[in-house]
């Protein structure tokens, strides 16, 4: 029986990203949604072909014909939509960053364990098969031990449909929180090694306001990985994924991108001695699927509410960091 979901804060990211995911996903159908216009929910039903658009939070959480419960809505209201889900017992899937802070992420880990349920964090690109052949090939010591990282992703918010980005009533941050996010996710994975301290450059501007628009975070990782995350909203779109080794280099040229192939290089010499393209057009419905079978005891989920904790709590960091101008440890 295939996993019935329900979205919790339906709006742009669901139309662009995730119905493509739940048409495509194996183990998952998208049943219902909510979004605070009713108008324009009942109308994204109707044009999607979605059974139900739920009057309220409430009503969806607690409706026997929703197994689970995605929540895309803004960053300020994850906490709050995922405490609800939990308590009516529904797994939660939390799209970045989990919560405004890592007491809340941590408040949010702690109710599904009460609850007994599953709670991930929509870290698709961990489901990106360049990310993990990038993973895989450091493992098998392609380019020895890894002494560098750099991780880059850039886009123009001026063509953001999401109004609330600069709100820091609504948003966790800038780019460092929208985007870095998944940079530091990503370097986190791929080089299974976990940041210990961040320093953090960054300023904003007129349009910007409160939140930041260009950043530059430092990150001093296990292994005695030294790796950077620069991020900013004022640049064409690019998200670039760099390891260096001790024996090779590993570069993948908008390593993160679902919109078009990825060729992941091995360097050695100054010259590319091995290479491969390969599509991560797949990558939401195999994060779906992933999760469903999680629930079910039939696979592991990859992106687990506690590695949303974690990412906050270096999210955190980096805050602290660029008011402070003092490098910050990871608490």
């Amino acid at each position: 029986m295939r996993t019935r979901f329900a979205i919790l804060g339906f709006g742009h990211h669901a139309v662009r990203r995730l119905l493509q995911g739940f048409r495509e996903s194996a183990e998952c159908e998208l049943v219902g949604l909510w979004r605070r216009n009713q108008q324009a929910a009942a109308a994204n039903a109707r044009e999607f072909g979605i059974a139900t658009a739920f009057s309220s939070p409430e009503e969806l959480c607690a409706s026997p014909a929703v197994d689970a419960v995605f929540v895309t809505s803004p960053d300020a209201l994850h906490h709050s939509h995922t405490l609800l889900a939990l308590q009516h017992g529904k797994a939660v899937l939390c799209e970045k960053p989990l919560a405004m802070n890592a007491r809340e992420a941590q408040s949010m880990q702690d109710a599904a364990q009460a609850h007994g349920v599953l709670f991930g964090v929509a870290q698709n690109f961990r489901y990106n098969r360049s990310v993990q052949a990038m993973r895989q090939w450091i493992a098998d010591g392609k380019i020895g031990q890894p002494l560098l990282a750099h991780s880059q992703f850039l886009y123009l918010a001026e063509k953001s449909p999401r109004a609330w980005i600069y709100d820091p009533s609504l948003a966790t941050g800038g780019p460092i929180a929208d985007v870095g996010v998944h940079c530091i996710d990503a370097l986190r994975f791929i080089l299974q090694a976990e940041v210990q301290s961040i320093t953090t450059q960054a300023h904003g501007d007129a349009e910007s306001g409160n939140v930041e628009s260009v950043a530059s975070l430092q990150l001093a990782c296990t292994q005695g990985i030294l790796a950077n995350v620069t991020v900013s909203t004022r640049a064409p779109y690019r998200s670039l994924l760099e390891v260096v080794g001790t024996d090779g280099v590993l570069h993948a040229e908008n390593g993160l991108t679902v919109d078009q192939p990825v060729t992941v290089e091995l360097w050695r010499g100054g010259a590319c001695v091995e290479q491969e393209t390969m599509s991560n057009a797949d990558g939401y419905s195999r994060m779906l699927d992933s999760f469903a079978l999680a629930m079910r005891g039939e696979s592991v989920y990859l992106a687990p509410g506690l590695d949303g904790i974690i990412n906050q709590q270096i999210l955190d960091a980096a805050y602290r960091s660029g008011h402070s101008g003092r490098r910050e440890p990871i608490s």
